[in-house]
């Protein structure tokens, strides 16, 4: 057993762990232009979202089991949803609410009525605001938007930097850092500055396997292969996060753009491999113009929901231990259609290498072997009949700490 100095998560590292589902509202400008990337161009007088409920949105997150939601503050094109002091390219200058409106307090509210947690994404890139081209000046300027959304909505769960169209800038991360770390203590960080969670590096909502939680590095855009500078401080522990569109490829909402939604089939295949690899899983819904998730989206997250708890609410044994060996024995022999491993990842990410057996026919039958286990690894074994199972860790860092070894049997609809 080798032994050498593990990274450890910080509490607020393994509470937004333990979230593992997020969801991604991505609306502002570019939800009335029929586009995923405004140059900063289009005219406020577009934005009028008429049926505009964030509350919709925040109770169908939850309905659907996810625990956070990051809304879209500022995306590339500099278009505020929020009534900033900092700029006129805002909300205050468009007809929604007669310029009186708030997306981000709304939705911020929704959160609190519906005890979910939030988040913002705030486009360090600019598209519209003149003083880009200054670096000192745009420093001031994106850190008093820091201020005012660290400040004002209430708790942040997280705050999402996009690297895209950043690639080469060097921004004054320690004072933008500095703002988080104030007001905002608890905040996870995304991928820039100095991070606390990290991008997996795709827009697939696929995680590689093993994916680690001591990543020493990540990609800064979907555009460069360049790794992110990251400050000095930054955490040994960066667990990932996958973030990816219900509707391939497009982030915003589009008119007549259905065919795109993912399949149940689709949603499932990258819930396996994002969540069942140990990260958090960041679904990405879009609002539509009248300012609503709409109705097809809705029905096929809620079927989402409803396959994850046919999957996985009817748990047939579980144990917990440390050590290299761990027996599960059921009450009687029946099919398991997936097991969950996970490590108590409070004392760092300590196992290298498994095997899991069944006992099918009085013998022992290996029905797969892994390396990383940490937050939660998903192995689905297609319906091994068995009444006992044998978790074998062969390669190890100190000893295993194991919080749960779970088999389950889907209940047939």
């Amino acid at each position: 057993m080798e032994k050498v100095k593990l990274a450890l998560p910080t509490e607020e590292q393994i509470a937004w762990q333990n979230l593992e589902l997020g969801m991604f509202f991505h609306f502002g400008m570019n939800t009335f232009c029929d586009q995923e990337w405004g140059e900063g161009t289009d005219s406020p007088e577009l934005f009028n979202p008429k049926e505009f409920d964030a509350r919709q949105w925040v109770k169908l997150a939850k309905d659907a089991g996810f625990k956070y939601v990051i809304l879209t503050a500022k995306h590339h094109d500099g278009f505020c949803l929020w009534p900033t002091k900092t700029t006129d390219y805002s909300v205050k200058s468009s007809p929604w609410k007669d310029g009186k409106g708030d997306v981000v307090r709304e939705v911020a509210d929704a959160c609190k009525e519906e005890d979910m947690h939030f988040g913002i994404y705030v486009s360090p890139w600019d598209r519209h605001e003149p003083c880009y081209q200054d670096k000192e000046a745009y420093d001031d300027f994106y850190c008093e938007q820091l201020n005012e959304l660290m400040t004002q909505y209430g708790p942040m769960m997280e705050v999402w930097f996009d690297g895209a169209g950043s690639e080469g800038r060097v921004y004054d991360w320690d004072r933008m850092i500095g703002i988080i770390k104030k007001h905002q203590p608890n905040a996870m960080i995304f991928n820039m500055g100095q991070p606390t969670i990290r991008w997996v590096g795709n827009e697939e909502g696929l995680a590689p396997y093993p994916c680690w939680n001591t990543e020493s590095a990540a990609k800064i855009s979907m555009f460069s292969d360049d790794k992110v500078d990251w400050l000095p401080g930054t955490p040994d522990w960066l667990p990932a996060e996958c973030d990816v569109p219900i509707r391939k490829l497009h982030w915003f909402w589009h008119p007549n753009d259905e065919d795109s939604l993912r399949t149940l089939d689709e949603l499932m295949h990258i819930y396996y491999n994002s969540v069942g690899h140990g990260t958090n899983l960041l679904l990405n819904v879009s609002p539509d113009d009248r300012g609503l998730i709409p109705d097809i989206d809705a029905k096929r997250l809620l079927e989402f929901s409803s396959e994850l708890k046919s999957r996985f609410s009817n748990s047939l044994g579980s144990t917990f231990g440390q050590g290299q060996k761990l027996e599960l024995t059921l009450e009687n022999e029946t099919s398991i259609d997936h097991i969950i491993l996970m490590e108590d990842i409070s004392f760092g990410e300590r196992v290298r290498k498994f095997e899991l057996e069944a006992l099918v026919d009085e013998e022992w039958v290996s029905i797969g072997e892994g390396s990383a286990i940490g937050h939660k690894y998903i192995k689905q074994t297609n319906g091994i009949k068995t009444r006992r199972l044998k978790l074998t860790i062969t390669e190890s860092v100190e000893t295993p700490m194991i919080k749960e070894f779970t088999c389950y049997r889907s209940e047939k609809k």
